[in-house]
């Protein structure tokens, strides 16, 4: 008997100073306000995925680790429950999609039930997680948002352990579409649940993106399930439990963030102009100040030399006048010292 976690993550209609604040990329506060919490990276690099995997993000991608993608998700009204491990997205501002990357270490789930998939009961049980969600959403004055159906039935791949399915959803009377495409990749000590989110108009172009990026995921070296020893913790259900219900399973996400994904985007690159145009600004300001400072130096080292030339000239009258008095000496030690004070 395994119990039944729901979990709401659905992204609200917000205003775009919302969305701004979620990816400034610098820290300074404006006029006020707190330091941006995400720290955005750019491809191509290799992220981590908390302690169990790691992706390889291409050019034109950014992404945010588990805190930047649990702030991102908190900042748009999206409750968040410590899971969340990475964010992925086209930087394009052609591109209208993201991706929510979740760990949930339930252990090792079994996939002796990959045969026995009853579609019809698993849609119904995440219609129902969802509209049960949508209690907490009417709490918080968020919109509701509902399955329609599925979008590709669940399919599992016994060869990569991944299972996978995609629904079909929307808010009231059919407004912003959204689908869910979900992966579900099996490991040693747990599932990684991978959504992506989209309009359904974009699938299309969209899926083979989808799964061109999901060939550089991968478990690393003894998180595998192929790693699995005698011993290790069992999640205690299995690939049925896993799309109706187990851990983190159940509630849907909704795509308005898509809506303001364009101004995000092109405040992102903005920033990085910003910033680079600002360190240019340092690295002019430093050149002057060095300036200034080297200038110091080199009148004091021309005055410097011009006192040891006037001390010479001294030195040498005196041999030559058989040393007058201090007090007539125009080049004596004390006149010197005045000189260099002035």
């Amino acid at each position: 008997m395994f119990r039944l976690m729901l979990r709401s993550i659905t992204f609200g209609v917000i205003a775009p100073a919302v969305f701004a604040a979620a990816v400034r990329a610098d820290d300074t506060p404006q006029n006020g306000s707190k330091p941006n919490p995400i720290q955005w990276q750019r491809g191509p690099m290799v992220a981590r995925l908390g302690d169990s995997a790691e992706i390889k993000v291409p050019k034109g991608f950014i992404f945010a680790d588990g805190e930047g993608a649990r702030k991102f998700l908190e900042l748009n009204h999206n409750p968040t429950d410590g899971t969340e491990v990475g964010l992925l997205a086209p930087q394009s501002e052609q591109e209208s999609w993201f991706v929510i990357f979740e760990f949930n270490s339930v252990g090792y789930v079994k996939d002796d039930d990959r045969s026995s998939l009853d579609a019809d009961a698993l849609l119904k049980s995440i219609q129902e997680g969802t509209e049960e969600a949508n209690k907490e959403r009417e709490k918080r004055g968020w919109t509701p948002f509902h399955i329609n159906g599925w979008y590709t039935h669940p399919y599992y791949d016994a060869v990569t352990h991944n299972l996978t399915w995609a629904v079909n959803g929307s808010e009231d009377k059919g407004a912003n579409p959204a689908v869910n495409y979900s992966v579900r990749v099996l490991g040693r000590r747990g599932t990684m649940n991978i959504d992506l989110v989209l309009d359904p108009k974009d699938m299309t172009a969209v899926e083979p993106v989808f799964k061109s990026l999901m060939d550089g995921y991968r478990f690393t070296e003894g998180n595998r399930y192929a790693d699995f020893v005698s011993g290790d913790k069992l999640a205690g259900y299995g690939l049925t439990a896993l799309i109706a219900g187990g851990a983190g399973a159940v509630a849907a996400k909704t795509g308005l963030l898509a809506k303001f994904w364009k101004l995000i985007v092109a405040m992102f690159a903005a920033i990085w102009k910003f910033l680079a145009i600002a360190f240019a600004a340092i690295v002019t300001r430093a050149k002057l100040i060095w300036a200034k400072i080297t200038g110091m130096f080199g009148r004091k080292k021309r005055d410097d030399e011009a006192s040891d030339s006037a001390q010479s000239a001294s030195g040498v009258g005196m041999t030559q006048e058989a040393a007058p008095a201090p007090a007539e000496l125009p080049g004596s030690s004390a006149d010197e010292s005045k000189h260099v004070a002035d």
